[in-house]
């Protein structure tokens, strides 16, 4: 059933998109000529397919089609406003149309609002995993694994369904809400800075190295033998729908693996300073060179997003610092000593002639400018200030050191 749904998500989204591209197409011709191969006529009054337009539109599209009338009224609202926003994103940023999504493309759809908690208990004995149990509005209650218990005081807003390896692994991604602000870690204690590198996963400042991971190299000629099956299948039979899934769970299986080590390393990291500072560099620059597939296997863009939710879970202070010519400063004397190739991997001083890794100087130097950019300020437990209509405040700090307490002792 929820694969039916995603389906047809699908192709509501593109019959959006569709009308869309035909309104545009439309204007772009001239009023003084047409031209000589084929022209989009459409009415000269018919109005612009905007979100509100298309979303009073759905009344009829369901009477014509019966497959959108059995998905979820709010789910159905929620793809056209999807729909728009990647438009809108398009018009602000000046590049990137929204296509067409292909069978499989569309993988999650939202439950926007729920009238009354969806989270519940079974009443039987015997639960399985704790028996926790989801209550999706047409789709009925579904046995779930909770990771973790939702915390006292917060409310259930939205409840995103998520299709995972083809459909095979789903997920329940549950938006909670409270009304307390909770403050973002200040600078204070230990400062330690890394540096990104192939050679080693990451340097930091203190001269400590992580080797690197290099989980799709390792399984890349299991997943060259599984795809290399899929291109003998017929595309869209049964066969090839069966060797694509399994191609779909290598991949899976391989996100898993690194995501794993990335939060590894981040506990790591936080277990051995209190201010942790990364390189601004763009990732997805250095992804398009000739060392790309190394870059997109290490997924160092997605190591800096984990590292910052970790350090903020811990009460860890992250900032990132400006990456420019780290290399090329000696961290003892400050002199700039010039580019150097990649192959030079010993950092050597001509001027005081401090001798280090290149890794490790690229490091220092990220730990003085990040220093020099902070301000340190102290504060106690006993000087946290929550707002004054906050009765959830006990249980949200109180879940929040309980958080923090635990995966410090992890």
């Amino acid at each position: 059933m929820m694969l039916d749904w995603l389906e047809t998500c699908r192709r509501l989204y593109n019959r959006c998109l569709r009308d869309l591209k035909t309104w545009l197409n439309g204007k772009k011709c001239p009023i003084d000529r047409c031209s000589l191969k084929q022209e989009y006529i459409v009415p000269a009054d018919l109005p612009f397919p905007s979100y509100l337009e298309q979303k009073r539109q759905l009344t009829q599209w369901k009477k014509e089609n019966p497959w959108f009338k059995a998905v979820h009224s709010q789910v159905t609202q929620d793809v056209v406003k999807r729909m728009h926003n990647t438009w809108e994103a398009f018009k602000k940023r000046g590049f990137g149309f929204p296509r067409f999504k292909k069978y499989g493309q569309f993988r999650s759809f939202l439950f926007p609002q729920f009238k009354n908690p969806p989270l519940q208990l079974p009443s039987q004995e015997g639960s399985w995993r704790g028996g926790y149990q989801i209550k999706l509005p047409k789709i009925g209650s579904v046995l779930i694994e909770l990771h973790r218990p939702i915390p006292e005081g917060f409310v259930i807003k939205q409840v995103r369904v998520l299709s995972r390896a083809r459909g095979t692994k789903w997920h329940v991604v549950i938006t909670v809400q409270s009304n307390v602000e909770v403050p973002n870690p200040l600078p204070k204690g230990r400062g330690l800075a890394i540096d990104i590198g192939l050679e080693n996963f990451l340097t930091t400042s203190d001269n400590f190295t992580i080797k690197p991971a290099r989980f799709f190299r390792e399984l890349q000629s299991r997943l060259k033998e599984l795809q290399r099956k899929a291109s003998r299948k017929k595309k869209g039979s049964k066969n090839w729908e069966k060797e694509q899934i399994g191609v779909a769970k290598l991949h899976h299986k391989i996100a898993n693996y690194r995501k794993n080590f990335h939060f590894q390393v981040a506990h790591q990291l936080c277990d051995q300073g209190d201010m942790i500072f990364v390189e601004d560099i763009d990732f997805g620059i250095s992804a398009k060179g000739f060392l790309g597939k190394s870059m997109l296997d290490g997924g160092f863009g997605q190591f800096r997003t984990i590292l910052k939710w970790v350090c903020w879970k811990r009460d860890k202070f992250f900032a990132q610092v400006d990456h420019k010519y780290s290399s090329q400063i000696c961290p003892n004397c400050g002199t700039h000593t010039g580019k150097k190739p990649l192959s030079q991997r010993q950092y050597i001083c001509p001027e005081c002639n401090y001798q280090t890794t290149r890794d490790h100087a690229a490091a220092e130097v990220l730990l003085q400018r990040g220093l020099g950019s902070v301000q340190f300020v102290r504060m106690d437990d006993a000087e946290r200030k929550l707002p004054s209509n906050g009765d959830l405040s006990g249980s949200v700090w109180d879940w929040l050191d309980k958080c923090r307490s635990r995966n410090t002792q992890e």
